[in-house]
């Protein structure tokens, strides 16, 4: 992914981190639930009896915003460099793996640090040591 860095801001990631915030904690107060997205997502293959609304309505929430900030912010947009098949297709193996985990980084790394969760520190620092070690192999090693 390659990133316009001209039209770069600080600002647009503390606004885009604070809307994260709000809507974790939202979802704690007014629902009583972890803003994890594969939580989320999982809820709904099958549905569950009586709480797709605010799921679906969650979700709807992420992709309208995603769209909205293309729209909106145009020039600044990352250029894929990778077959969108294969982005899916890795995006898939994420969702899996972050169920098989028992969580995934939003669930964990938004909601559960901030409850200062045991199980969420060590889910999270995997998380980063995954990434690093991901990134490190894939640009020095498999070059």
């Amino acid at each position: 992914m390659q990133i316009d860095w001209v039209h770069f801001s600080p600002v647009s990631a503390l606004a885009g981190g604070a809307l994260i915030g709000i809507s974790a904690g939202l979802t704690a107060l007014l629902l009583g639930r972890i803003a994890g997205i594969s939580g989320i997502v999982s809820g709904l293959i099958p549905p569950r009896s009586n709480d797709a609304d605010w799921r679906l309505a969650f979700l709807l929430g992420l992709f309208a915003s995603a769209f909205l900030i293309g729209w909106a912010l145009a020039p600044a947009r990352p250029v894929f460099q990778t077959a969108y098949l294969l982005t899916g297709f890795a995006g898939f193996l994420v969702g899996f793996g972050s169920r098989l985990g028992g969580g995934c980084t939003s669930g964990h790394g938004v909601c559960g640090l901030s409850r200062l969760s045991l199980r969420s520190i060590v889910a999270t620092a995997t998380f980063m040591a995954s990434a690093m070690a991901t990134v490190f192999i894939v640009r020095h090693v498999a070059g």
